[in-house]
């Protein structure tokens, strides 16, 4: 038994460190397995990382593919450029002012690689450029800059075929006026940013589009038409009819207005010289001032149309009296005379036709100094007259009244007034006396009537209707006759002044007139500036060229107006009445 327990107690060490050993092979075998399974499982997560990242750069590059460009290198489809602007168009819906689409060149500097290359190769193509100033921008550290605005569609082509790096162009509107300067001075224009700045349009800017430019809005809307008042046809016939009196008799300038005498709607209106929208520059000279509404000038005699509706109005003066027109009136020191004398008494209708001095003043006189200022003021001849248009002046009147003012402004000198609100108040004459704002948007009447203003009584516009057809039958208006269009009017010679004198030498010229006379529908009015004798004929007065002007107008643009022509003796009836 000793022999057995001495053989088994030494077997027992052996397998204890067998038994370690199998120990030590499994842990070891643990841990290889564990670390392969962590290798495994970082391939995983970095496979997934690699594939989330590509899938992200491909759907980037699937977006840009398909996102349309900010800056192109060619002019957009037009349904992928909206208009800036409204359209503007004529009553009848003919287009004055439009959009269409353009391309302007830009730089970045940052991206040019040879500015003085760059700059030659640009002068090929624009040969007007400046080109220190361009060099200027291409060096610059800015990374963009405008190089020429609105290029036409061959410049485009030929800058692109140049290739120049860092060059690009960027789609723009511009505007665009098909009748060119025939309705300037009333549609305007607008500046290189399409923004209006004269005109209708700046008009058009100033209820709101302007703000809904200025936050980017107005490229997101389809924007509405705006029709004006304007008749396209009326406003080719008055502009024609207005250069060939320049023409004709030699005038530095002439301009004309058409109004709806029931709703004040501007029907046409045009100052001459004017320019071209489409290269608004012109606007800057001097002489292309709209004188229809920005200039102010002594109307002459028109203004005894009037004098003599004040005189009927108050009370004071009826149609059948009579005031002595003899000789002179000595009054501050300057004597008052007519200019084709009587020297007899005159009755209201003959002081009208025979458009005396002496006889108006008389009236003026009776009314006094406060009533003259009060009935012109009511009229409107005195005060900012009041319309869309933006350019319009201040009439100028003396700081104070005397006798010698009241007296000389009777027969046009001493105030100085606008030609469109005198039309307007003329308007008042014609149409019963009711005084309407003038406007070149479309108005009906009955919106008209509730912006009237009675300023007269009716019974005094039924007398100036006679008395202005009676002028154009039998007195200065003779040349404004128009068969079948029963015409009324008032001629105006103002004597300009000269070296601070009046000069008899030196002429501004009207004619106010309504027509068909015996129910007015609409007043025109045609001034003509310091206008020549036309060859064998001894003076150039009013009823030489101002007249004859009107009448034209009326001939040709009677049937576009809807009138009906008559023919009849309406107006020589009118004169046996008095």
């Amino acid at each position: 038994m000793s022999g057995l327990g001495a053989l088994i107690r030494g077997l027992a060490p052996k397998r204890a460190a067998q038994a370690a050993a199998g120990r030590t092979h499994l842990e070891f075998e643990g841990v290889r397995k564990a670390q392969g399974d962590q290798a495994k499982n970082r391939i995983i997560i970095a496979i997934a990382c690699f594939g989330l990242i590509y899938s992200v750069i491909g759907g980037r590059l699937v977006y840009y593919g398909l996102k349309a460009p900010e800056i192109v290198s060619s002019i957009n489809r037009s349904n992928q450029l909206l208009a800036s602007r409204p359209d503007l168009l004529d009553r009848n819906g003919e287009v004055l002012a439009t959009d269409i689409r353009t391309v302007s060149l830009f730089a970045e500097p940052n991206k040019i690689v040879d500015a003085d290359e760059a700059v030659e190769l640009l002068a090929t193509v624009l040969p007007d450029l400046d080109l220190r100033g361009i060099h200027r921008k291409l060096s610059s550290n800015s990374r963009f800059q405008w190089l020429r605005r609105q290029l036409t569609p061959k410049q485009q082509s030929q800058i692109l075929a140049l290739g120049i790096p860092g060059v690009g162009f960027r789609p723009e509107t511009r505007r665009f006026y098909p009748g060119g300067p025939t309705a300037s001075h009333v549609v305007g224009h607008v500046n290189i940013d399409n923004k209006g700045i004269a005109g209708m349009e700046k008009y058009v800017d100033g209820q709101g589009l302007g703000d809904l430019a200025a936050v980017g809005m107005t490229f997101n809307e389809d924007l509405k038409p705006v029709r004006l008042s304007l008749d396209l046809r009326v406003q080719h016939v008055l502009r024609d009819e207005l250069a060939a009196a320049i023409d004709r008799y030699k005038a530095i300038a002439a301009a004309g207005v058409v109004l709806n005498v029931h709703t004040g709607e501007v029907i046409a209106m045009s100052s001459l010289p004017d320019y071209d929208p489409n290269n608004p520059v012109e606007a800057l000279e001097k002489d292309r001032l709209n004188r229809m509404s920005a200039g102010t000038y002594e109307m002459g005699s028109t203004f005894k149309a009037f004098t003599t509706a004040m005189a009927l109005d108050s009370g004071k003066v009826k149609i059948t009296d009579s005031f002595d027109a003899r000789g002179s009136i000595r009054i501050g020191g300057f004597t008052i005379s007519d200019f084709h004398g009587k020297n007899r008494v005159l009755t209201v209708p003959e002081i009208f036709i025979y458009s005396s001095n002496i006889g108006t003043a008389r009236m003026a006189d009776l009314v006094g100094i406060e009533g003259h200022k009060e009935f012109l003021t009511r009229l409107g001849l005195l005060t900012r007259m009041q319309t869309e248009l933006p350019e319009v002046a201040m009439p100028h009147q003396p700081a104070e009244w005397k006798k010698i003012n009241s007296i000389t402004i009777s027969f046009g000198h001493g105030v100085s007034t606008t030609p469109l609100q005198t039309a307007v108040a003329a308007a008042a004459l014609m149409n019963g006396g009711k005084l309407i704002e003038p406007t070149f948007l479309p108005r009906n009447q009955q919106a008209a009537e509730s912006l009237a203003v009675q300023v007269l009584d009716p019974t005094t516009s039924l007398h100036m209707r006679d008395l202005m057809a009676l002028n154009v039958a039998e007195g200065s208006g003779r040349r404004a006759q128009v068969p079948g269009f029963d015409v009324g009017g008032k001629t105006g010679t103002a004597e300009k002044v000269v070296n601070g004198r009046y000069s008899s030498a030196v002429r501004f010229n009207a004619f106010l007139s309504a027509f068909p006379i015996d129910n007015p529908e609409y007043v025109v009015l045609v001034v003509i500036d310091e206008p020549k004798p036309e060859e064998g004929k001894p003076s150039a007065t009013a009823g030489l060229n101002a007249a004859p002007a009107v009448g034209a107008i009326i001939r040709r643009s009677g049937a576009f107006l809807g009138v009906k022509p008559h023919f009849g003796n309406g107006a020589q009836a009118l004169s046996l009445s008095y």
